[in-house]
C-alpha cells in the first residue's frame, strides 16, 4: 500500500494485489479528535495508558478493481493513531474496540480492556456533529459479547450488545465478515460491522 499526503486532513491511498487494486482519496471536514483526557487515554485503573487521537471526519472516494471489474466507491473513513511505552498488564488478555458513524451525525468510539478477573475496563467518546465530545467512563458503558468466532484456534468475540443509558443508546453490532482475521506478526481481528437498535448506522456508500 502507498500513502501520500500534503496535509494531515487529506490523504491518498493506493494498493494492489494479484486480483485487486484500489485508489482512495480521503478528506477531513473537521479537526482531529483527542481521545481520553486531551489525548491521554487510560487503559486501566492503574498506570496503563497511551496517547491517542482520531480523525473520524474523513470522507472517502475512489475506485476499487476486483477481478478486472472496476467500481467507483464513496463513504466514510476513520483513522486512529495511538502510541505507548506501556504494554497491557499481565492480567489484561485482550482488547475490544469499535467505532461507529450514526445516521444522526454523531460518532462513537468505545473500547474494553479484558481483565482476567472479569472486571473489564471500558472507555469511550461520544462525538457530536459539531466536533464537541463527551467522554464516557467505564461505569457508563455496557459491552456484552454475543457471538464467539473460532479463528486460528482462538475464540474471538465478533458480535456485541452495546448499552449507554446516559445516551439512551441500545444497539446490537454484527460483523460483515466474522473471519476478518489480520494474520500479521501481531495477529488480531479487524473488520467492518453493521448495527441496529435505538441508533442507526450511516450508510452513504455507492
Amino acid at each position: 500500500m502507498r500513502c501520500a499526503t500534503t496535509r494531515w486532513h487529506r490523504f491518498e491511498f493506493s494498493a494492489s494485489g494479484a486480483d485487486f487494486s484500489y485508489s482512495l482519496r480521503c478528506e477531513a471536514e473537521r479537526p482531529l479528535v483527542l481521545q481520553g483526557d486531551a489525548g491521554y487515554s487510560r487503559k486501566s485503573q492503574r498506570e496503563q495508558a497511551s496517547y491517542y487521537y482520531s480523525q473520524p471526519w474523513f470522507k472517502a472516494s475512489g475506485r476499487v478493481v476486483i477481478d478486472d471489474k472496476s467500481t467507483d466507491v464513496s463513504g466514510l473513513a476513520w483513522m486512529d493513531r495511538e502510541w505507548s511505552s506501556q504494554p497491557l498488564a499481565p492480567d489484561q488478555p485482550g482488547w475490544d474496540w469499535l467505532s461507529l458513524h450514526m445516521n444522526s451525525g454523531e460518532k462513537l468510539m468505545l473500547y474494553r480492556l479484558r481483565q482476567s478477573d472479569g472486571h473489564h475496563y471500558a472507555s469511550g467518546n461520544w462525538i457530536l456533529p459539531d466536533g464537541k465530545t463527551r467522554q464516557l467512563a467505564s461505569a457508563d458503558i455496557g459491552m456484552t459479547p454475543k457471538t464467539l468466532t473460532e479463528i486460528e484456534g482462538r475464540k474471538i468475540p465478533t458480535s456485541w450488545d452495546i448499552t449507554i443509558p446516559a445516551l439512551d443508546l441500545t444497539i446490537s453490532c454484527a460483523p460483515l465478515n466474522a473471519k476478518a482475521w489480520m494474520g500479521t506478526s501481531f495477529a488480531y481481528w479487524e473488520g467492518p460491522i453493521g448495527f441496529r437498535g435505538s441508533h442507526a448506522e450511516l450508510d452513504i456508500s455507492s
